[in-house]
């Protein structure tokens, strides 16, 4: 990729020259060059956060042209504090992608662009992405590392708790609330499997199903036995203080005071390109890869939360990794 670097023009002495030359600024011309000229790397990595970071570092090491395309709107941003993710247990999720990111970039074939891709197209070489700036860049071999865009219920207080005391994941965040107050807000086999797990982790747990439960005898028994309580009135808000719920308010007025909510919210590909270039999705949603994270289109592939429910840090550096690698070796045997 051509590029114009501040860096560059300073050790070649040319930066006091292009100032007096071109009368607006350097990262002017640099984004006005980036829009107008096509570009062609080997790889392109949709998502810039753990899943595609971890990807783009194992094909940096390889010495193969990346350019990773990042909106920065990361679905947890909202999250206080990361955890279950060995030496950064405990970090902010900000700070772990800002001290990746600052090391994928170390590697010089790597290039990152804060943009967000709104289109896709097969090429007979490969593929071409189109940004919402206006960018087109082509490439051997896309990395979709998008994510998944959560589906809030529209339930006062809750958007303004989720990833705070409004949780999805036991082992993300079930420790912080040990021993707290805790509710499910689910239903059926999802919520008898999230209260199998959380009742490790506190005696005060109670089943919020927003209707009729959907529990056979077996599992009604199992919640008699371990004193876990089913309401099945709908929710109508969550008081809280800063996040941090306090109440659980239901439909016919009443209430009930907890310390944190598990709740299992539908979701939606954060892309649609994927889909658009002939993916295909698994009856969950997720876009369907195999063991390597091939997507179903030859020269796909995909990482991180949007091919699995297994959402972690540590699940989506691993996952990056290894799709880093596959995409790496799929090159060299091109070629080899």
């Amino acid at each position: 990729m051509n590029k114009i670097i501040r860096r560059t023009l300073i050790k070649t002495g040319g930066l006091a020259a292009l100032t007096v030359v071109v009368p607006v600024p350097l990262t002017t011309f640099v984004k006005r060059n980036k829009m107008e000229e096509s570009k062609h790397v080997e790889v392109i990595i949709i998502g810039g956060s753990y899943a595609g970071l971890s990807a783009a570092m194992a094909l940096g090491r390889s010495m193969r042209t990346t350019l990773i395309i990042d909106g920065g709107d990361p679905c947890n941003k909202q999250t206080p504090n990361s955890h279950n993710f060995i030496t950064q247990d405990g970090e902010t999720p900000a700070a772990i992608a800002k001290k990746a990111k600052d090391q994928v970039l170390h590697y010089p074939t790597v290039t990152f662009l804060q943009d967000i891709a709104v289109h896709g197209y097969k090429k007979q070489d490969g593929f071409e992405i189109v940004t919402q700036s206006g960018v087109r860049v082509t490439a051997k071999k896309l990395i979709f590392a998008t994510g998944i865009k959560d589906k809030l219920p529209e339930i006062k207080g809750f958007s303004e708790c989720w990833g705070i005391s409004v949780i999805h994941c036991p082992y993300c965040h079930g420790y912080e609330y040990r021993g707290k107050r805790t509710a499910i807000m689910a239903n059926g086999e999802r919520a008898f499997h999230v209260a199998s797990l959380v009742n490790n982790l506190t005696e005060h747990l109670t089943v919020l199903t927003a209707g009729k439960a959907d529990f056979d005898a077996e599992q009604r028994s199992k919640f008699q036995r371990h004193h876990i309580g089913i309401i099945e009135m709908p929710v109508a808000e969550i008081q809280h203080e800063n996040g941090m719920v306090q109440n659980v308010v239901f439909s016919d007025g009443k209430q009930l005071g907890f310390n944190a909510v598990y709740a299992a919210v539908s979701f939606e590909q954060h892309s649609t390109i994927p889909e658009e270039l002939g993916c295909e999705l698994t009856e969950q949603g997720y876009l369907k890869t195999d063991a390597f994270y091939k997507t179903t289109v030859p020269g796909i592939y995909a990482c991180g939360d949007n091919t699995s429910m297994m959402r972690s840090v540590a699940g989506a550096v691993a996952s990056g990794n290894m799709a880093g690698a596959m995409v790496n070796m799929e090159l060299t045997r091109e070629v080899f």
